[in-house]
């Protein structure tokens, strides 16, 4: 490996499988996290508060979402955190995961493995030694159970502001420009089907971009940098590449910049074909999942991390 490769690895062995074992158990004590909850609010100041504690401003999107056609607007929000870049604080990308969830249960896999993940990262990457030339952004949606509303809401309100200094010559971008959405929705589970109690043998992480987006060339481009990355830096589970990204957080993205979504099955041909039969039910529990399932999750979080340590420029600085 080159130095650059070596250094990359190095951040990359700073994740910590127990500690993402341990905020996914933090997640899961809120129960399912169904939006318009009180714990689904109580998850979202959680969220919130770890973030700070590692040293991020913070910041929520706000919106509104009604129940039933005819029904009042209620309000609702989300929870995200940013590193701002050293160099091109004017670029970003942002890593996501949806924090609600549905089925009686603890949503531990659907989307706490996602949602764990992410902060995972952020963990990491806000070590003092670590510095990214881009911004990165942490982004934990609300509303994906119904119809992805968090993440629309947040294309809607800044994708204008995108690259727009403000205020004029302060170097400040509340909103930099989008190089590219990577989205973590259901890690833990790949039992084959028909299913097996255990992790199948030939259990992956799944990249997935859309092939009719707009950006479609340019999300399996981005697709392409996370299987490297997973090559070089998942200690267990390799990467495949698909293109039929549906039904997730990145969707709202993918018209206006590179967007991919990473799960444990492909989302259309596999979990929604009962792949996962945990999937939006009450036996979604942490206990239900072994460590052979949350290393899947793990790997998933070496591979983005791998991947963005090339992408937004992420050294270590002695």
């Amino acid at each position: 490996m080159t130095a650059a490769d070596s250094m990359r690895q190095e951040i990359v062995r700073r994740l910590d499988f127990e500690s993402y074992k341990a905020l996914l158990r933090g997640l899961t004590e809120f129960g399912d996290r169904e939006q318009g909850t009180a714990r689904n609010r109580a998850a979202n100041d959680w969220i919130e508060e770890r973030l700070r504690g590692w040293g991020y401003e913070t910041e929520r999107v706000h919106y509104t979402f009604a129940r039933r056609v005819g029904d009042s607007p209620e309000p609702r929000d989300q929870v995200f955190g940013t590193l701002v870049g050293a160099t091109r604080p004017d670029e970003m990308y942002i890593i996501g995961a949806h924090m609600d969830g549905r089925g009686g249960g603890e949503a531990a896999n659907d989307d706490g493995s996602g949602t764990a993940l992410v902060m995972e990262i952020a963990r990491v990457l806000a070590s003092e030694d670590i510095v990214s030339d881009r911004t990165i952004r942490f982004a934990l949606w609300n509303n994906e159970e119904t119809g992805l509303q968090g993440a629309r809401a947040y294309v809607e309100q800044r994708a204008e502001l995108q690259g727009i200094e403000d205020p004029p010559g302060s170097g400040r971008y509340p909103e930099p420009r989008w190089m590219g959405m990577i989205q973590h929705d259901m890690m833990l589970w790949d039992h084959g089907n028909p299913v097996t109690s255990q992790q199948a043998l030939d259990a992956d992480v799944d990249v997935e971009y859309q092939l009719v987006s707009e950006m479609a060339d340019e999300s399996a481009q981005l697709g392409l940098a996370l299987i490297n990355a997973n090559r070089m830096h998942a200690t267990d589970y390799p990467a495949v590449l698909s293109n039929a990204m549906s039904n997730t957080d990145s969707t709202p993205f993918m018209d206006l910049t590179p967007s991919v979504s990473l799960r444990e099955n492909r989302r259309l041909y596999e979990t929604g074909n009962g792949a996962n039969p945990h999937w939006h039910q009450p036996t979604d529990l942490f206990e239900t999942f072994s460590d052979r399932d949350f290393m899947l999750g793990f790997n998933a979080a070496q591979t983005t991390l791998g991947a963005l340590t090339e992408l937004a420029g992420i050294r270590l600085v002695r």
